[in-house]
């Protein structure tokens, strides 16, 4: 006897099954669909995160956890730029933004302190422009004048940290530094160059760590202009003396001549300078020059030297040219006049 199915026994259930499989299955192709959608995003983004877009946008923009970054300190960025500091005497000008009634300008007591209309007093010596701009702002908002105040603080003068003016100058000595001026400023204030001053200025910038700058003065006037250098407090300005030979005895025109630029200059041509040699002026010349030891005295043969049979030899700054007359019997001819220059050519002579 042939045994019959369940769904042949039960008709229901064989009605209902084929819609259960169907339905089974529908589930089972949904769930893996999401899953395969969800594994994609999860390597989409992973890729990402690993893009050079990305990654610059992470740079960029710092964890919301991290702590702000040190910045560098006022005593270092002042040391930077090598800012001037504040001393005893200096006149401020504080401009508080929106605020007049608290700006104006102050000067720079003994202590180093300044005596704001409201807040009290402020310590600025030893201190940069923009250290005391943070100062006063400080001071502003700790008394609960402002609650953000903006500051601005500008140096007018400059009173403890002057510019000296030395060497070849008619009147040197120290001169404030009022607004911002150049060398040439400052020779001009100093009465202007002597006869015996050079072509060469030396500028020393203090506050660059003595630096030294040389100016030019015989340059053209588009070249002095470009070096005309500013001058900042506490600079020195020298002015460097030209050398000086003296010419004595039978010339033209004795007395001393200055070497520009520090240039040499030659027996031959000191005598030029001195408008040349008399006639009863002696062919044999002497050049005395100052050393370690003394004084030492040359013979020059100004005879072999005019016929070019002699080297022209160079003349040092203080070197004495002297030139003597041909014999004691042209004293006779030659008239006062030339005595007196004799007379001047030794006394200048006995006074080097």
């Amino acid at each position: 006897m042939i045994r019959q199915s369940n769904h042949a026994r039960h008709p229901f259930l064989a009605s209902v099954a084929p819609a259960v499989m169907k339905w089974l299955m529908l589930l089972a192709i949904s769930f893996g669909t999401s899953t395969a959608l969800h594994a994609q995003r999860r390597s989409d983004a992973a890729s990402l995160s690993q893009s050079p877009i990305n990654a610059a946008q992470q740079a960029v923009l710092p964890p919301a956890t991290s702590a702000p970054q040190n910045q560098p300190s006022s005593e270092q960025a002042a040391g930077a730029a090598g800012a001037l500091l504040l001393g005893a005497g200096d006149l401020l000008d504080v401009r508080v933004f929106d605020t007049p009634e608290l700006s104006g300008k102050f000067r720079v007591d003994n202590l180093g302190e300044i005596t704001l209309p409201v807040g009290g007093t402020v310590k600025v010596m030893g201190l940069t422009a923009e250290q005391v701009q943070v100062a006063i702002e400080d001071r502003l908002r700790q008394r609960d004048i402002l609650h953000h105040p903006h500051v601005e603080v500008f140096v007018l003068e400059y009173a403890t940290q002057g510019v000296t003016v030395m060497g070849e100058v008619k009147l040197p000595g120290v001169y404030p530094l009022l607004g911002k001026h150049t060398v040439l400023d400052f020779i001009s204030v100093a009465g202007g160059l002597t006869p015996s001053a050079s072509k060469t200025v030396v500028l020393t910038h203090r506050q660059s760590a003595g630096q030294v700058v040389s100016l030019d003065l015989s340059s053209s006037a588009q070249a002095l202009a470009q070096q005309n250098l500013e001058v900042e407090p506490g600079d020195r300005i020298v002015v460097t003396r030209a050398g000086v030979v003296y010419v004595i005895g039978d010339v033209g025109r004795p007395g001393g001549y200055l070497i520009e630029n520090k240039d040499t200059v030659t027996v031959l041509q000191a005598l030029a300078l001195a408008q040349g040699l008399n006639k009863t002026a002696r062919l044999d010349a002497r050049l005395i020059r100052n050393s370690p030891s003394g004084r030492v005295e040359t013979d020059l043969p100004l005879k072999k030297i005019l016929a070019n049979q002699a080297s022209d030899p160079g003349l040092r700054d203080g070197d004495i040219l002297f030139v003597p007359v041909s014999g004691t019997k042209e004293w006779a001819e030659k008239g006062v006049t030339s005595i007196l220059q004799m007379a001047v050519g030794v006394v200048i002579y006995g006074r080097l």
